[in-house]
């Protein structure tokens, strides 16, 4: 075959797989406009007309709309800048895809509803963006006011949900979940008397941050208790409620006193609440983070400890 070798429509059709139908439709619109035209008024096509052709099928597969590959045959566009755009807007639409079928997925495990379906599919394809900023709102609402431990406030703004582009379906559930906690007024009635206590607490002249090493021991000493089956209410729990009392009083420099166990109930029942702890499941869960173990029923041990072995009067506010 030479460089002076024309084609019929019919013969562009075998050679491409195309229609002759699509054939003629990218000519009549000057996509692939004919070569020539035989004396009989048929149009013909060259080596060049098959060669762009099969150039516009393969943009088209690759789902280019036909202004776009008019812009690049036409050399008002580069083929790099198109597949480089391209690119990206299938970048976008894979990413939605896996969100629809992680959300698809979890719908199926947990047995949603249509309504389920619709609320997980809307709070599933929001943006990063939208997504901390649907939490960041909750937490000036609860936080922003109130002069709260600064180490723990910076924790909260910090871990922001981060959705992976191709979520399990249990990340979705959990983003899901957490999205409706986030919305619950009692939950943030729950926060904000947490930053309203923390206030209080640092005008009185606590300004301590975290306090990650009295944590692990109290999960260590009532860990022990636990594993041992003591009761909170034995006289076996008693040697394990002094112990920490003593170690709570030396961190936060007060007496080791009835008014430091009263103090100390009432700090935990504030910090205790556990959807507090269940928000934290659920963004190691969203982010991909390990889950920690849950320290509910160490401190539920120890309120209940702390309550049993410390004399009943008006508590510390």
């Amino acid at each position: 075959m030479d460089g002076d070798t024309l084609f019929t429509i019919g013969a562009l059709a075998r050679r491409t797989g195309l229609t002759v139908k699509t054939i003629r439709f990218y000519s009549d619109t000057g996509i692939v406009p004919p070569t020539d035209r035989s004396p009989a008024g048929y149009r013909l096509y060259d080596i060049g007309a098959l060669a762009r052709l099969e150039l516009v099928r393969t943009l088209r597969d690759l789902g280019l709309d036909l202004a776009v590959i008019r812009q690049m045959l036409d050399r008002e566009v580069s083929v790099p800048e198109i597949a480089a755009a391209h690119a990206d807007a299938l970048d976008v639409q894979i990413r939605t895809l896996r969100l629809r079928r992680a959300v698809l997925r979890a719908v199926a495990e947990r047995g949603s509803t249509a309504e389920e379906m619709d609320l997980m599919h809307k709070l599933a394809k929001l943006s990063d963006d939208e997504r901390r900023r649907r939490i960041t709102d909750v937490i000036e609402d609860t936080f922003g006011g109130f002069d709260a431990n600064p180490d723990f406030v910076d924790m909260i703004r910090s871990a922001m949900p981060e959705l992976p582009d191709d979520p399990e379906p249990r990340q979705v559930d959990a983003w899901v979940e957490l999205a409706e906690l986030t919305e619950d007024p009692d939950f943030r009635s729950a926060l904000r008397r947490m930053a309203e206590y923390q206030a209080a607490e640092r005008a009185q002249g606590d300004v301590t941050g975290l306090h990650h090493d009295l944590t692990e021991t109290v999960r260590d000493s009532v860990g022990r208790a636990l594993d041992a089956g003591i009761a909170p209410a034995s006289a076996a729990a008693a040697p394990v409620v002094d112990a920490l009392t003593a170690r709570y009083a030396q961190t936060f420099s007060r007496a080791d006193d009835t008014d430091l166990r009263h103090w100390l109930l009432t700090r935990l029942e504030i910090a205790g609440d556990p959807r507090a702890e269940r928000y934290w499941h659920l963004l190691a869960v969203i982010n991909g983070w390990p889950v920690p173990p849950s320290l509910a029923p160490v401190f539920t041990w120890l309120t209940d400890a702390l309550r049993a072995h410390t004399p009943q009067q008006s508590r510390v506010r």
